[in-house]
């Protein structure tokens, strides 16, 4: 478990990380959330997967959370009769939504409302932007367009409209299913792609209640922030409000507003996800050339330590991990980056609390925990939580005090693996306050976080079990 990294690590599991073998490298050398992509597989698939991140968590004692990454509404162009097709400039070629197979002339639709959807002039870009089709016109179920952009176009290659407006709903009959599956299955996360707006988010958080009730369990939403009409203003703020956190999904995005256009939408994310208290997640190609190379190019590097220096929470792995020829050393090289980019931040506490007002006595006791860990220097800070908001929102804040979140739920041990800089740990206090809080010294002490003689600032609500009830701050000494 390591100690240094605050920046946390998902890793998509797939063929490459299958093995239990590679699976319990992958973790130990530093992953701590794995992502189930439900675009792929079938259902015993990822729960065969999830089950086996569950023994080998136990088996090395480091709980892991899960996250179902839902497949939303890609899309996506049929099927050809020869697996795929050459598309030259200057070429006429057509959309047709009643095309039951394509050839070098046209294509089928698997989303059959996209003639409603576009008007001549729209650019549409294939195959994440690879190819680009200008709209002439729409007749019937028929897209006629003119390629501007040619190459190689294969069997189910996603479609955007340059500029985003697609109305496909964000959640198809397929999550509904993956949904349930995925709830059924107990994961920690679920991912929503393609939100429009926080209509959508309610939307899922509603269907994800009316099955969590049933086990008993949380459910924590994730909102894909990939579709143009998401990044408004207003619009993306009510998306991150209505969501547990957002994943910067820079692919789709950036093939709906230009490459140029997705650092600084990057910047703007992380900053208003972490002011509303959400964690983030930076996705996509962020160490791509480490599928067939046991080394990152020096781009990787600096933009895989320039998400960290933004403030991310987490930083994700997709094809790397999942189809990848090097998922273990991948994320090695990963936790490397992280580490040496965190050293360099500056810490802004004092700046962070000009002028803040708190209405909570929970939240104030996180954030003054912080304060004073930062300035009285103290070795830790221990967080009793019953749900996790204490450490979420001392996560909020850089400080090069490591968090250590003890609880007694497993589900929030789970959940707080995505927290930046946060160490979650399980641990059976009794509603003693005097015997949990010896017994949380004793944790730190075994573990090696602290020493006899250091000083560890220590969060606890009293009485204690309750959600949202911590109202004390103590500062002790080692013995």
């Amino acid at each position: 478990m390591s100690l240094t990294r605050a920046t946390k690590i998902v890793a998509t599991l797939g063929p490459a990380t299958t093995k239990p073998e590679v699976l319990k490298e992958i973790i130990l050398a530093g992953v701590d959330v794995v992502r189930l992509n439900f675009s792929h597989g079938v259902a015993q698939d990822h729960r065969d997967r999830a089950q086996l991140v569950r023994d080998i968590s136990r088996q090395i004692g480091k709980e892991i959370a899960i996250m179902a990454d839902l497949q939303g509404p890609k899309i996506r162009v049929g099927k050809f009769e020869n697996g795929k097709a050459q598309l030259e400039v200057g070429q006429k070629f057509l959309l047709d939504a009643t095309c039951s197979m394509g050839n070098s002339t046209q294509v089928g639709l698997d989303y059959k409302n996209l003639p409603q959807d576009v008007l001549a002039g729209d650019q549409l870009l294939l195959n994440d932007g690879l190819i680009v089709l200008r709209v002439e016109k729409i007749i019937g179920q028929c897209i006629h367009t003119i390629v501007e952009m040619g190459g190689e176009l294969s069997n189910n290659k996603g479609i955007n409209r340059a500029g985003g407006g697609l109305t496909a709903p964000a959640l198809t009959d397929k999550d509904k299913e993956d949904l349930a599956t995925a709830i059924d299955m107990g994961v920690d996360y679920i991912a929503i792609s393609f939100p429009k707006n926080a209509q959508d988010m309610e939307f899922a958080r509603k269907l994800a209640n009316s099955h969590s009730l049933k086990n008993g369990q949380e459910v924590r939403l994730i909102a894909k922030i990939e579709r143009a009409e998401a990044i408004e203003p207003g619009v993306l703020e009510g998306i991150i409000a209505a969501s547990d956190g957002i994943m910067v999904a820079r692919g789709d995005l950036a093939v709906e507003v230009g490459n140029a256009a997705v650092p600084a939408l990057q910047k703007r994310m992380i900053k208003l996800a972490t002011a509303a208290d959400k964690f983030v997640i930076t996705a996509t190609q962020m160490m791509e050339s480490m599928i067939t190379s046991p080394i990152p190019t020096r781009a990787e590097v600096s933009d895989v330590a320039n998400a960290v220096l933004d403030g991310t929470d987490a930083v994700m792995l997709s094809a790397e991990t999942a189809t990848g020829q090097f998922p273990v050393k991948v994320v090695e090289q990963m936790a490397a980056i992280c580490i040496a980019a965190e050293k360099s931040e500056a810490v802004t506490l004092d700046a962070d609390f000009l002028d803040q007002t708190f209405t909570r006595i929970d939240q104030s006791i996180a954030l003054g925990a912080l304060f004073t860990a930062y300035h009285l220097n103290v070795k830790a800070i221990a967080a009793l939580t019953e749900s996790g908001s204490t450490a979420l929102w001392m996560s909020r804040h850089r400080i090069h005090t490591p968090i250590f979140a003890l609880t007694k739920r497993i589900g929030t041990q789970r959940a707080m693996a995505m927290y930046r800089n946060v160490t979650p740990i399980q641990i059976d206090v009794s509603k003693d306050r005097d015997t949990a809080l010896n017994e949380v010294e004793q944790v730190l002490l075994s573990k090696g976080v602290v020493q006899s003689g250091d000083m560890v600032a220590l969060t606890v609500g009293e009485p204690m079990g309750e959600a949202g009830g911590t109202n004390t701050l103590k500062i002790i000494k080692v013995k």
